[in-house]
């Protein structure tokens, strides 16, 4: 499956973030940007989680509707894998309240 690249950012890393076509139209349904996912990666703290993956967390003002409901905050929960030359994006998971 391709992958889409992004470059850029600071802190954690300078390498490309990928995202597959699969993570991109998960994240399209759970309502998420792959500049958030970016933003979170290079601007959090990365933890462990399974599998020799990463994960981070950020939060964002929302202030919108999602599902009929109106929201103040969303959350990106992503995991990720850092290879020697890139970032791949496994899962982006999003949380409304």
């Amino acid at each position: 499956m391709p992958f889409r690249q992004f470059m850029g950012g600071y802190n954690h890393s300078m390498k490309p973030i990928q995202f597959d076509g699969h993570t991109l139209s998960r994240m399209a349904l759970r309502g998420d940007h792959e500049d958030e996912v970016i933003t979170a990666i290079r601007e959090t703290k990365w933890e462990g989680a399974k599998k020799g993956r990463f994960q981070c967390r950020k939060s964002f003002s929302y202030l919108k509707e999602w599902n009929g409901k109106t929201y103040n905050t969303k959350q990106v929960k992503v995991i990720f894998e850092e290879l020697e030359t890139e970032i791949i994006v496994d899962t982006v998971y999003v949380f409304y309240f």
